[in-house]
């Protein structure tokens, strides 16, 4: 573990490789970490492996050109020499409009099975506020090892809006959320390589709730504007150009 997280190169460990988790890979290489990357779907790995881009947000040059820090494959066991581990797998909705956090809890058993003591395990994939407190911290400490003492522990949201090119991993403010103030830290200086701003919040849980509101927000405005569109397209009204001038309104659009 280096002494200096925050300025020495790292190992990174980035758990799902979908379109959170192989951008974060190739921004942290191209930031001089090495990365080691691992999902159970063979097709990313081999993918990964000829530099050829499956994700809309990077471009198979990019990934070629970081492919040398870049190690894919399907065993857990290379997380043991990370420094931090990122897991950012999907928690789709079940037919109950609940998350599934199945591949969440089996990504984390993994973990469990290979964590060494000073890894940060930093959770990104969206899910509800305690997830972390209360579902992945038990599983890690199984290993035997306490949570914000042996190993560091933190959410940070994905804020990914893929096809959007004005606002990149970079410059989009990263929130995070540590178990314990030193959690917060250790989380702070890994994404201080690849993001601008940071933005720290008291617990997971509260950068949890961060996450949901942004998707609250998003889809009611998403609704309120079709409902306007049907109302406007009645009334003979172009709804854009309603939209436009409500727009000029300073204060209005947040």
């Amino acid at each position: 573990m280096p002494e200096n997280f925050k300025d020495a190169p790292l190992t990174v460990g980035v758990v799902g490789l979908g379109y959170v988790g192989l951008p974060l890979a190739v921004h942290f290489a191209e930031a001089g970490n090495d990365v080691i990357a691992v999902d159970v779907d063979h097709l990313k790995i081999e993918a990964i492996g000829r530099g050829e881009s499956y994700i809309e947000d990077v471009a198979s040059s990019r990934l070629a050109a970081a492919g040398e820090r870049i190690s894919a494959s399907a065993r857990f066991a290379k997380l043991a020499k990370a420094d931090a581990i990122i897991i950012c797998v999907p928690t789709p909705l079940t037919a109950n409009r609940e998350p599934d956090l199945g591949p969440l809890l089996q990504s984390a058993a993994a973990v469990r099975d290979v964590l060494q003591a000073g890894q940060l395990v930093v959770l990104e994939s969206t899910t509800y506020p305690g997830t972390t407190r209360e579902r992945l911290v038990p599983i890690l400490e199984e290993s035997g090892m306490a949570a914000g003492s042996d190993f560091h522990v933190a959410f940070s949201p994905e804020r990914v809006d893929p096809g959007r090119t004005d606002f990149t991993t970079r410059t989009t403010p990263k929130v995070v959320g540590g178990l314990t103030q030193a959690c917060g830290d250790r989380a702070e200086a890994l994404y201080s390589r690849i993001c601008d701003t940071i933005v720290r919040v008291s617990t997971p849980a509260a950068a949890e709730l961060t996450k949901l509101l942004e998707n609250i927000f998003r889809s009611v405005n998403i609704a309120l504007v079709n409902e306007l569109a049907m109302l406007a397209d009645r009334m003979g009204i172009d709804v854009w150009e309603v939209i436009d001038a409500a727009s000029t309104k300073p204060w209005t659009w947040r």
